[in-house]
């Protein structure tokens, strides 16, 4: 797949969207939650789990703090907001991380994927909390995309993700340094589009999305190189919209796995990985440009949010569309 041109990546992503159908029910088309979102940071998850209902998913959940749940609230009511997570200082006399993490992680058996970090901070009480989910998710086999704060979990304790294959990490060039340091590799050493395999590979095979002028993903075996025009405005909170994406993409790589409709099931577990992975990268970068087209310097985050269908129009096609 490494030397396969953008079209036929996007071709084969296609082939993993499911079709519009009458027989589905509630909840076959991904039900994605979104953990983070504290007192300081209530944007991020907003943005990711908005990003995932707009790509299709049927169930988008934001699992945060109780300050944060009742502002994104505010936000949207599309959104199922549940203020389960607790910083330090807001656990009571009647709770603990252990009681906090137990409620969060009774979500993960209602839910196809998680996506961990965007606006989660560095609370201990916060990240313990997602190490937990971690690892149960492990048990369940359950995927998980991990940014932002999500990473510093990763960065410190790498054997949480290491040799975990059904996961996504996705960091920015300063995020990359950090994870490539805890593995003794020095970024400033050897080919610098190699870098992503080799990181991917010492991580023994997660995917990881590198971020930047363009998005390399590798999961240390094969590469692909993500490339699609974006915008030039380099606000905070784009990336919240891509761990969005691939949420809902990876619901719908369950799907097809599960073989809810009728399709020639030609696609490995592996490379639908990479698929969902280089997916939500175009999807991502097509907004970022839709967007700055629109909006100039002025673009925020939440200007992407509203062209995330008609970058998933543009760059992968609805297979519902096609008769």
């Amino acid at each position: 797949m490494a030397s396969a041109s953008r079209k036929e990546i996007l071709g084969k992503v296609y082939k993993m969207i499911p079709p519009m159908l009458e027989s589905f029910h509630k909840g076959q088309l991904g039900r994605v939650g979104v953990i983070g979102g504290s007192e300081d940071y209530t944007g991020a998850p907003y943005f990711s789990a908005m990003a995932s209902a707009k790509l299709g998913c049927d169930m988008s959940h934001v699992i945060c703090e109780p300050g944060a749940g009742a502002v994104i609230k505010t936000y949207s009511p599309n959104l199922m907001v549940h203020p389960y997570m607790r910083q330090q200082k807001n656990i009571s006399e009647k709770e603990s991380i252990d009681s906090v993490a137990e409620e969060v992680v009774g979500m993960l058996s209602r839910l196809h994927v998680v996506v961990i970090g965007p606006g989660l901070g560095r609370d201990q009480a916060m990240q313990e909390t997602c190490v937990r989910v971690i690892k149960e998710a492990r048990k369940q086999n359950i995927p998980f995309v991990l940014d932002a704060d999500g990473l510093y979990i990763a960065q410190t304790q790498p054997d949480l993700v290491q040799g975990y294959n059904n996961c996504i990490l996705t960091p920015n060039v300063v995020e990359f340094g950090r994870l490539a340091k805890s593995k003794g590799i020095d970024v400033s050493e050897g080919d610098p589009t190699q870098m992503c395999s080799k990181l991917a590979k010492a991580f023994g095979g997660v995917t990881i999305i590198q971020k930047g002028g363009k998005d390399y993903i590798s999961n240390g075996e094969h590469t692909l190189v993500s490339e699609g025009e974006g915008g030039l405005k380099r606000s905070g909170g784009q990336g919240d919209t891509l761990t969005g994406s691939l949420g809902t993409l990876l619901a719908y790589r369950k799907a097809y796995h599960d073989k809810i409709w009728d399709h020639d099931n030609s696609l490995s577990e592996m490379e639908t990985l990479a698929l969902a992975a280089f997916g939500g990268s175009a999807i991502t970068r097509e907004c970022s440009r839709l967007a700055f087209a629109q909006k100039g310097r002025a673009l925020q985050a939440g200007d992407l949010t509203e062209h995330v269908h008609q970058a998933f129009l543009n760059t992968i096609g609805d297979p519902s569309e096609q008769k």
